[in-house]
């Protein structure tokens, strides 16, 4: 049972309404493709543990991968809109939702690109994401937007990689976004209600297992 509402734009796919850079695409569902299955299947720990005192609503599931988030959350409740950039993923994600029964609205797209309706979201999670970084802030600014008064947005990383230096794979920690952007963009509408480094509960199994601590961001958008 699932839904896409990803809609056409100049930068789209013909084909699947793609809305966002086709080489950002494709660089993720080839590595997607190169296995049968990237991550654990299990919900990020630090989700987990802070969306346990909130009552479900709208959330948006940023970079859902292949859906361990979105499903957990609709399971327990949340009306769920996830977005990711490899179809690959994507395809992976909407299979996970129909075993386990459930709902989810799916978008095809960059987060800078996906025309999301504003302010319209209680939860806004950001698990880990590969956000690029530009100019404008365009990422930092639409994860903002798109919670709603008194909504929050839960920004999740793996500690210390901000201040990493470019490494011969061609990662260079200075093309992403990371959540001290975000929280330098914060103004008098958001309230800090968690900013901290801590060990990761890390699901077994899945890329990105060794990393052993997580950079916290949690704030509430008061107005």
């Amino acid at each position: 049972m699932t839904d896409n509402i990803a809609t056409g734009s100049p930068d789209s796919s013909p084909a699947d309404g793609y809305l966002g850079d086709p080489a950002v695409r494709a660089e993720w569902d080839n590595r997607y493709s190169d296995r049968q299955q990237l991550w654990s299947g299990r919900p990020n720990g630090a989700l987990v543990a802070e969306v346990a005192g909130l009552a479900p609503g709208r959330v948006l599931d940023v970079g859902c991968g292949e859906g361990a988030d979105a499903v957990w959350l609709a399971r327990n409740g949340w009306d769920v809109t996830a977005l990711e950039v490899s179809g690959v993923a994507l395809a992976r994600a909407e299979g996970h939702a129909r075993d386990a029964g459930v709902t989810v609205r799916w978008i095809h797209a960059e987060l800078s690109r996906s025309a999301l309706p504003e302010a319209s979201f209680d939860l806004v999670s950001a698990q880990y994401p590969a956000l690029l970084r530009t100019p404008d802030a365009a990422a930092e600014r639409a994860l903002l937007a798109a919670v709603a008064p008194g909504g929050v947005l839960l920004l999740v990383h793996h500690a210390g990689m901000e201040n990493q230096q470019a490494n011969d794979s061609g990662f260079d920690p200075a093309d992403y976004v990371w959540p001290s952007m975000v929280a330098d963009l914060l103004t008098d509408d958001w309230k800090i209600e968690v900013d901290e480094q801590r060990p990761r509960v890390a699901p077994d199994g899945g890329a990105g297992a060794h990393h052993t601590d997580d950079v916290v961001l949690r704030v509430r958008r008061l107005r």
